[in-house]
């Protein structure tokens, strides 16, 4: 069976590789079906398809979309979409503007704190891509002002620091319609990050599904081997497709590795097994 890694981000986001480098990274660690899954951006993708067609990789167009579920930040990830739909990219639009209202209110707020000139900065680090909190939480800790990106977010950028804004997303039920209507599977990710509780968990896998929704990361670069047989559970009860996506970023994150992702558990259906085109 073909090693797959179903998430993952370049530049079009908030990754550290532009496209044609992720794929290229994504063969030489023996990858050999990759889905790009930038945030609520399709713009890297027909770059990765064209680097892939000389190396033995095959790249699902994909998509990790924002949504506010029960006041709650999620991300669903859209695979195997058609990246030109005209629904999706709407969608995906009013999302990136939302995105940019955001980074300038990050940028207002430290400034207000004390920390002037980030936004510009990180403006400029991003380059063409969006600007994402990953971006500010790298330039807080390349200034010295935090330990790492993750103590940035702890101390500038998550709920109640100086540098938080709230901020109101796609509607589970609108996103799910996006990614359907774009021919894609809807696949909720890393479902054990939004540190839901067993009964809440169970509750978005219900809406989830009865709205569309069809699949599960189950196996994820930041899963505990406790959390990846939650997930499978989770997938037999609800009947869900199980996923499997490192969400690589960059290569300075020593736990999200491209290819280092353990098998699926046994007794699960592979998202894959949707896509005829793919051999599995």
């Amino acid at each position: 069976m073909p090693r797959y890694d179903l998430h993952a981000h370049s530049t079009a986001s908030d990754g550290a590789y532009a496209p044609a480098e992720l794929v290229r990274q994504a063969a030489l660690a023996g990858i050999e079906v990759l889905a790009l899954t930038d945030h609520d951006s399709t713009a890297g993708v027909a770059e990765a398809q064209s680097a892939a067609a000389d190396l033995a990789i095959h790249i699902v167009p994909a998509v990790e979309v924002s949504v506010t579920w029960q006041h709650k930040t999620l991300h669903i990830v859209g695979l195997n979409i058609d990246p030109d739909h005209a629904a999706l990219q709407a969608g995906l639009a009013r999302l990136r503007i939302v995105r940019d209202e955001r980074a300038v209110e990050i940028g207002w707020r430290l400034a207000k704190h004390g920390i002037p000139g980030v936004f510009e900065a990180v403006s400029a680090q991003a380059g063409t891509g969006m600007v994402t909190r990953t971006h500010f939480a790298q330039y807080l800790a390349g200034q010295g002002l935090a330990g790492d990106a993750g103590d940035a977010f702890k101390r500038y950028l998550g709920h109640g620091k100086p540098g938080y804004v709230a901020t109101q997303w796609a509607d589970l039920a609108e996103a799910i319609a996006w990614i359907r209507a774009a021919g894609g599977v809807a696949v909720v990710a890393h479902p054990r990050r939004y540190q839901l509780t067993g009964s809440w968990l169970r509750r978005l896998l219900a809406e989830f599904k009865a709205m569309g929704g069809e699949g599960i990361e189950v196996v994820s670069g930041v899963a505990a081997p406790n959390d990846v047989q939650a997930s499978a559970d989770l997938a037999r009860r609800f009947g869900l497709l199980a996923s499997v996506g490192s969400d690589f970023h960059s290569p300075d994150h020593h736990w999200l590795k491209l290819g280092r992702l353990p098998p699926l558990p046994a007794g699960l259906v592979p998202v894959w097994s949707r896509w005829p085109t793919v051999d599995s």
